[in-house]
């Protein structure tokens, strides 16, 4: 998700029991990905296809399996202290990875909260904190947000963890961007107005559905703007274009949209842009549900649709496009910027519904192409793909996000040529999300939703 003009930025990218995506996750190796990731003609193969780094070992701590050679450690969980007096709250969820100015890591983690859940001890009144939203009736400040993370670059320690967003509901995913910020979003449309007239809607003073941005060089809690050129709705994660400056949006529903922000002042999203959806000709629909309209390796010219009224007082946003021409996707979710091109999940698309993963080359204007470069055809190979990242070695990292009682969640690399191999085994009764690279390629970042845990992989990445 990266590019030449931000190397040394690393970002990533959803609850038990439900298939949702993350993320957006980075890494500098560009070079890797544009050359890799490249298809054959080949469809997806079993996860016999590719031994790369041979059978996962089991892991006598019974947290997660990886294969000889790789290790991990925990350097964050819920309920630890952390700088501000605060405790590491739950629900940890995309992730963005930064090489700060003073030699040191930062991590951007989102918190995936809704009101009720524990913000890790987060109170005041409103004139001390700059929260975005409290409930309306107690003045609880709501518990969504981020956590910052300072960590040592030689010993992987934290040096520092706090607060950076408060607020907010569901922050799922989200995506760095090249001038050192984390774009955090939203993934709930709650209107003050519905006053909890269901489970997905609270008694809040403010509307819902934004992106924010968080700096990784934030100290403390940023002043919450969002940033409503860029749409109200059900945001799932978000990649900037360093050529262009252009962000690009995923949405998680099964009738979602890709979206594009073009930013009337590159660099400052404050300013506001002009938002539009991607539509191919001839296509209405990539899901595949219902017969095969997109092919695994078929090239797609792609153009873009101009959307009003994107603050969609009606969360309608997406059903207004589609109407219009737009491409319908199957619960989009992680996103990731390479060099002129970038991937995204979409958690339950496909023939099997499995899921799909998406790769574009957005061009200079409307002259760019879609690709479906990898669809499952069965659970040995992806099984609801959510956040993704690159890998130094060109290969696609995909936290899956299982939709049944009883999950097996893994880390699944896909490699050059389109074929899924298990990376990493989950034994917790959760998921994978966030999953980010070091600045030097390193170490992968990577969370385990709840209860909350920031790992640190390492391994033999660039093989």
């Amino acid at each position: 998700m990266n590019s030449p003009s931000h190397k040394s930025l690393f970002p990533a990218a959803s609850s038990t029991n439900r298939r949702t995506f993350l993320r957006a996750t980075g890494t500098a190796f560009t070079a890797m990905v544009a050359s890799g990731c490249m298809r054959s003609g080949m469809q997806p193969q079993s996860v016999a296809a590719t031994q790369l780094y041979g059978p996962l070992v089991p892991d006598p701590a019974g947290l997660i399996d990886l294969p000889e050679g790789f290790s991990y450690r925990v350097i964050s969980q819920l309920g630890d202290a952390m700088s501000d007096g605060l405790s590491v709250p739950d629900k940890a969820d995309g992730m963005g990875c930064f090489a700060m100015p003073d030699g040191r890591i930062g991590l951007v983690r989102n918190h995936e909260l809704s009101p009720g859940d524990s913000s890790g001890g987060l109170t005041g009144p409103e004139s001390e904190l700059p929260a975005f939203d409290r409930m309306r009736d107690s003045g609880a400040i709501l518990p969504g947000g981020t956590t910052t993370l300072m960590l040592n670059p030689e010993t992987l320690q934290v040096e520092e963890q706090f607060r950076s967003l408060a607020g907010t509901i569901r922050n799922c995913a989200g995506g760095i961007t090249p001038w050192g910020s984390w774009l955090t979003c939203e993934e709930n449309v709650t209107r003050a107005k519905d006053a909890g007239s269901s489970k997905w809607s609270y008694p809040v003073k403010r509307d819902h559905g934004w992106v924010f941005e968080v700096p990784a060089a934030a100290k403390g809690l940023v002043d919450p703007v969002p940033l409503k050129a860029m749409g109200r709705f059900n945001h799932e994660a978000a990649c900037v274009d360093p050529a262009t400056g252009i962000v690009y949006l995923t949405e998680d529903r099964d009738d979602s949209l890709l979206y594009r922000f073009i930013p009337e002042t590159n660099g400052r999203l404050q300013d506001g842009g002009r938002l539009q959806a991607l539509a191919i000709r001839d296509v209405r629909d990539s899901r595949n549900w219902n017969g095969r309209a997109l092919s695994v390796n078929g090239w797609h010219a792609i153009h873009w649709i101009d959307l009003d009224d994107v603050e969609s007082p009606e969360d309608d946003l997406r059903l207004r496009g589609a109407a219009n021409g737009a491409l319908l996707f199957a619960r989009g979710e992680g996103i990731h910027m390479g060099d002129g091109e970038f991937y995204f999940c979409c958690t339950s698309g496909g023939a099997a519904g499995l899921g799909q993963v998406f790769r574009v080359q957005p061009g200079k204007g409307d002259d760019g192409r879609l690709q479906l470069f990898f669809e499952s055809e069965s659970v040995d190979q992806f099984n609801f793909g959510d956040n993704l990242t690159v890998a130094p070695n060109g290969h696609l990292i995909v936290c899956e996000d299982q939709y049944t009682d009883v999950v097996t969640n893994h880390l699944r690399g896909i490699d050059r040529v389109g074929r899924a191999y298990p990376l990493a085994l989950l034994h917790q009764q959760t998921e994978f999300a966030g999953a980010c690279f070091s600045p030097d390629g390193a170490t992968l970042f990577v969370n385990l939703y709840s209860p909350a845990k920031t790992l640190a992989i390492s391994g033999p990445w660039r093989i």
